[in-house]
């Protein structure tokens, strides 16, 4: 009975002392702020880590709400501001104008024991480095080429999957199939390595992506945990899974060096990588690990929520489904691997509608829902607001994609055609060039082929809350084979 007591009484004692920890933050950081920046002008605070933390499971919904409300806003952690932002002039500034004085705040704690020092969480010369090597590669033609053969032979080993799927009227999970598939595709184009993931002769890559999508959520789970560090000494609850994830995410890792660093014969990012620093494998898996993120996450992730508007909008769907038909000038479907072939970048290009829907997919469910930097010095922000060093300064895409004042009236509906001019032509260029062009191949082949439902029409789908937005639990669909 004790026992019982205590394990009901621990989340309870948790908030309280969250609370009391909340509070004192508020009285130090408020005292300092009269102390140091006089009559400076602030964000408005809204809350505290505990909000955070007690809306973890909907906290890009959360956030949302409060950037409707506050285009910029504070809230309160024991020993920091939070400063977030929905306002476009205030995201320029920190990404652009004054870029130099926003570093990733993935160089603290919270992220480091994933992801390391690879590319999305440090600053300076690593991350020039690393820029420089991987910008060099990924520009390079015969790169190029190489990928869009290997992105051509999975989307072809996608549709098969599909077809016996639709064959025997079986309901899949095409998030799981579009992660297995990307996974494949990266691993093969950045490291030199088949995984062949996707048809389920690799456990090992089926445990490491599984173990790096948990490792992804509990990481996340830190910036709302005050008590992590505490856990992580004593080796319990979240910090306990979080270890055993990444080891199993370093065995696979460490394991694929080892075995690259025999063959050192490939043309690929990662033996590029290994004639830099033969000896740090750490490195090299922290490498490794912002490649996944950048290949896998958020090429699959950005696929789901495409195919779940898709299904929700089937009106889109077709009109997809015919812009392929015509560009291609396709006379019989069927033959996956032939259609495949034929898609050049040209007819990638000319797919207009196709751009706009993934890019319309990406304003409401960007791939990266929050992304977090950390002021160096003393700041005010365009909007007349300051902003003092060490405050974490974050801006929204989730919670962008969904104001009225940026977007319109119909901020929170799917319309493809925002992003189309009076001609039918895109109007935009696209930031995400290289993972729209495997998007584009898996889009095309795919609305070629089949017509996806969901299995369940009158379901709605949410969010992991993690790194990257993905699917909680998968998308369940039905494929029916186009006529």
């Amino acid at each position: 009975m004790e026992t019982q007591i205590t394990i009901f009484m621990y989340p309870t004692f948790i908030i309280i002392f969250s609370a009391i920890l909340a509070f004192l933050g508020i009285k130090l950081l408020g005292n300092k702020l009269s102390k140091k920046h006089g009559n400076r002008k602030y964000h408005p605070i809204v809350g505290t880590m505990l909000n955070q933390l007690l809306n973890f499971k909907r906290l890009h919904h959360y956030m949302t709400d409060l950037a409707a409300k506050y285009k910029t806003y504070r809230l309160i952690t024991p020993f920091r501001y939070e400063v977030y932002t929905s306002d476009p002039a205030n995201v320029e500034y920190i990404l652009k104008t004054n870029f130099d004085n926003y570093g990733k705040v993935m160089v603290e704690d919270d992220y480091n024991d994933l992801l390391g020092d690879g590319i999305f969480s440090v600053d300076g010369e690593k991350w020039r480095n690393q820029r420089k090597v991987s910008s060099y590669e990924f520009s390079t033609r015969v790169l190029r080429d190489f990928s869009s053969t290997i992105f051509r032979k999975n989307a072809v080993k996608l549709a098969n999957i599909i077809a016996d799927a639709a064959n025997s009227n079986q309901v899949m999970d095409i998030q799981d199939l579009f992660m297995k598939s990307t996974l494949d595709s990266i691993f093969k184009v950045a490291f030199g390595v088949e995984l062949d993931n996707m048809c389920g002769s690799n456990e090992e890559g089926r445990k490491f992506s599984q173990a790096f999508d948990d490792a992804s959520a509990l990481s996340v789970y830190r910036y709302v945990d005050i008590f992590w560090p505490i856990k992580k000494y004593l080796n319990i609850g979240a910090e306990a899974k979080l270890k055993k994830s990444i080891q199993i995410v370093d065995e696979f890792v460490y394991k694929l060096i080892s075995n690259k660093e025999l063959q050192m014969k490939k043309d690929d990012i990662l033996s590029r990588f290994l004639e830099l620093t033969t000896t740090d494998f750490k490195y090299l898996r922290d490498i490794i690990l912002n490649f996944v993120i950048a290949g896998k996450d958020t090429t699959a992730g950005t696929l789901s929520w495409f195919m779940y508007m898709l299904c929700k909008h089937p009106k889109v769907q077709e009109k997809v489904a015919e812009e392929v038909k015509k560009v291609t000038s396709m006379e019989k479907r069927g033959n996956y691997a032939e259609f495949a072939d034929s898609l050049s970048e040209e007819s990638l290009e000319r797919m207009q509608y196709l751009h706009a829907a993934l890019t319309e997919t990406l304003r409401l469910y960007p791939a990266v829902p929050v992304d977090a930097k950390i002021c160096f010095s003393d700041d005010t922000l365009p909007d007349g607001y300051s902003v003092n060093k060490g405050d974490m300064v974050s801006y929204q895409p989730y919670a962008m994609g969904r104001m009225k004042f940026i977007w319109g009236d119909d901020a929170e509906v799917f319309r493809p055609e925002r992003w189309l001019n009076e001609d039918g032509l895109f109007q935009l260029e696209s930031p995400f060039k290289f993972t729209a062009f495997q998007m584009k191949i898996f889009s095309a082949v795919l609305m070629s082929s089949f017509i996806f439902k969901l299995s369940d029409e009158t379901s709605t789908v949410s969010y992991r809350t993690m790194i990257n937005l993905h699917i909680d639990g998968g998308l369940y669909v039905h494929a029916i084979h186009r006529e």
